[in-house]
């Protein structure tokens, strides 16, 4: 300890040796150090705070009901884009800046150093967001951050109607495209089914399956037929075999009515009609064939009638036997049902041969037909949800009139600028400048002493050259040298003290100037 002791006195000593050098170099720094001061301005930051509430009640009432942005997405978007170019520009062409009728060199150098400086950082949870921007004039800083803020509450508006409108216009392109094939596909089905009528099946079973349905049909036809054949027979045959005339004391007594057999006949065959257009068309077999039995009633009624009035009206006898007169009506009832199994196996056998004839062409024209429907499902799909989105989209427009993005914005701290410079400012400069320049003529003070060694005592020269020192001599001081000693050491406390109040003054002075 007493060497280490020993050792930094020696250096203090050697160092007091060169104060005039440490001196004049804290002095030359100093003067250096404060040009570069003086030259460097304060830099004021001004900021302000947004915090962007993105909590609504619509989102969970209207969703699956309409198309609702992910508004944190969106905010995060216009932060990164808020310093974009055009943003920039307008701030350049603000007032305060001063640049109207600038050169266009210094306006795109401003426009790049803007840019660079602005910052918009976010804080907390995310959806606090801080715009803060550093700049020499302190008016300029505040007027720049404030108008910042209102482009970052005013860009979500204009951002969203823009982004609705061509929505909307790009839907409603959509829309009208597919309205136009869903038009072209519709007509083309329906040429097709009007070129190939009669071929193509309104059913949605094959053409196989209609064939094999048809001759289904027409056998249980033709069994249905020779069962109403051999009924209608077996009635002629007891028809034939029963007398029309009762004996003369089985007569109807008089004042009684017998019914006419015709007149039988002709009103089984209207009840029949009556039942059958209930159920059928006039087109249907069976009501022509029942139509056309009445109507050959009718003529028979008429050529009997014609027959008795060329006798001299004669009368015919009718036939009395009621036995008689109901095998004459259950003959006429099958007869009409033979008609009409006639009709409808005709009917049956002719779409049979036609679908037969046609065996080659329904295959290919049913799968046109499936090619067609499935391209007109697909287009009328589309078709549909495009409509489907449009309605959503419009409630999405109307939900974001309702509630704009502009309102979840909150000014947290408005812009603002900081009462005196940020770091580095001037002052603290000036400070390290006045401490950094004492420090530096310390430092040469002490590379001098290495440079340029010194010895204070024989031990330090024996250390250093490795060499036996023989001896030592004192300097004796006079009074005019102790005088002139003590003149000089006032000399240099009184340039001390001077190099430290100049420093002072200084340092208060840049911080006078620095105060907003």
């Amino acid at each position: 300890m007493n060497e280490f002791v020993r050792q930094a006195a020696g250096v203090l000593y050697e160092v007091w040796q060169r104060r005039w050098i440490a001196l004049l170099v804290a002095w030359t720094s100093a003067l250096l150090g404060g040009a570069l001061v003086f030259m460097i301005k304060d830099r004021y930051e001004a900021s302000a705070q947004v915090y962007v509430d993105t909590q609504t009640v619509l989102k969970p009432l209207m969703a699956g009901l309409a198309f609702q942005p992910d508004i944190d997405q969106q905010v995060r978007m216009l932060a990164r884009t808020l310093i974009s170019r055009p943003n920039v520009e307008k701030l350049v062409d603000l007032p305060v800046m001063d640049l109207k009728g600038s050169d266009p060199q210094v306006r795109e150098r401003t426009i790049n150093a803007l840019m660079k400086k602005i910052r918009v950082t976010p804080s907390g949870g995310g959806n606090l967001y801080t715009i803060s921007y550093r700049d020499t004039d302190a008016q300029r800083a505040h007027q720049l951050v404030a108008e910042l803020v209102n482009l970052f509450m005013e860009a979500s508006i204009g951002g969203k109607q823009r982004d609705s409108q061509e929505a909307s216009r790009f839907i409603d392109a959509q829309i009208q495209e597919y309205e136009t094939k869903l038009v072209e596909a519709e007509n083309r089905l329906k040429e097709f089914k009007v070129r190939n009528f009669g071929v193509t099946g309104m059913s949605n079973q094959d053409y196989f399956a209609r064939m094999s349905s048809l001759s289904d049909e027409v056998g249980k036809l033709r069994i249905d037929l020779g069962a109403a054949e051999r009924s209608r027979d077996a009635l002629r045959k007891e028809l034939n075999a029963e007398e029309p005339q009762l004996p003369p004391e089985a007569m109807v007594p008089p004042g009684g009515h017998v019914v006419n057999e015709l007149d039988a006949r002709l009103e089984t065959q209207r009840r029949q009609l009556d039942d059958l257009l209930r159920r059928y068309t006039d087109n249907h077999p069976d009501v022509i064939a029942a139509r056309r039995t009445i109507a050959s009633i009718e003529q028979q009624k008429k050529q009997e009638a014609a027959a008795r009035a060329a006798a001299g009206g004669g009368r015919q006898a009718a036939a009395t036997n009621p036995v008689f007169q109901r095998i004459r009506v259950a003959l006429a009832e099958a007869e009409a049902k033979v008609a009409s199994l006639s009709g409808q196996l005709a009917a049956q056998e002719s779409r049979l041969e036609q679908i037969r004839s046609l065996a080659g062409r329904v295959p290919q024209v049913e799968a046109e037909l499936a090619q067609l429907n499935r391209d007109y499902e697909v287009i009328r799909k589309n078709y549909e949800q495009l409509v489907a989105r449009r309605e959503a989209a419009s409630l999405g427009v109307k939900i974001d009139q309702s509630s704009q993005l502009a309102d979840f914005f909150r000014m947290v701290e408005p812009a603002r600028v900081s009462p005196g410079p940020v770091f580095p400012s001037r002052k603290v400069l000036a400070l390290l400048v006045m401490l950094a320049s004492a420090a530096a003529g310390l430092v040469a003070a002490f590379l001098m002493t290495r440079l340029f060694p010194s010895f204070s005592d024989e031990k330090a020269l024996r250390e250093l050259s490795k060499r036996p020192v023989l001896g030592s001599i004192g300097v004796v001081k006079t009074d005019e040298g102790l005088r002139r000693e003590r003149r000089e050491k006032l000399q240099f406390a009184a340039a001390t003290g001077v190099f430290f109040v100049v420093n002072m003054a200084w340092v208060g002075w840049v911080t006078l100037q620095g105060r907003v």
